[in-house]
């Protein structure tokens, strides 16, 4: 239908501020409270500790450019990047729907994966700076 070709624009906005929501919220006490914890917590699992701070500010200031549209696609590439660590090293063994388990990392890994491949759309830092034309977009 049309009309629901003419309201994409806006299921990429809201798609890229639900994640760039979820994302600041769930890393922000990380980032702001227990740095030094999330990275010996990420060590603990047999990645280097080093890791735990990229993840960390992966998750943080890849929310905040999403929520702005801005460097969408290499942000949801970092974001995608991570959850898939985590649903890896930290929530596969609880199984789908268990607690703690991988379903909501997946749905959230989805969102950024799709944003990868669809980027931030016309409502956004990245269209506004490229001149708002969709040259090049097909």
């Amino acid at each position: 239908m049309r009309i629901l070709d003419r309201l994409q624009p806006l299921a990429l906005l809201f798609m890229r501020l639900v994640l760039g929501a979820i994302m600041v919220a769930h890393s922000y006490h990380k980032v702001f409270g227990g740095l030094h914890h999330y990275a010996q917590f990420i060590a603990s699992l047999g990645l280097t500790t080093w890791l735990g701070y990229v993840s960390a500010f992966t998750e943080f200031f890849g929310g905040l450019l999403m929520l702005a549209g801005f460097f969408a696609r290499l942000a949801a590439f970092a974001i995608c990047i991570d959850l898939c660590v985590a649903i890896w090293k930290v929530h596969w063994h609880n199984g789908l729907t268990g607690e703690h388990g991988y379903e909501f990392p997946l749905a959230v890994a989805t969102l950024a994966f799709a944003l990868i491949f669809f980027g931030a759309g016309p409502v956004s830092l990245d269209h506004a700076l490229r001149g708002g034309s969709s040259a090049g977009r097909r």
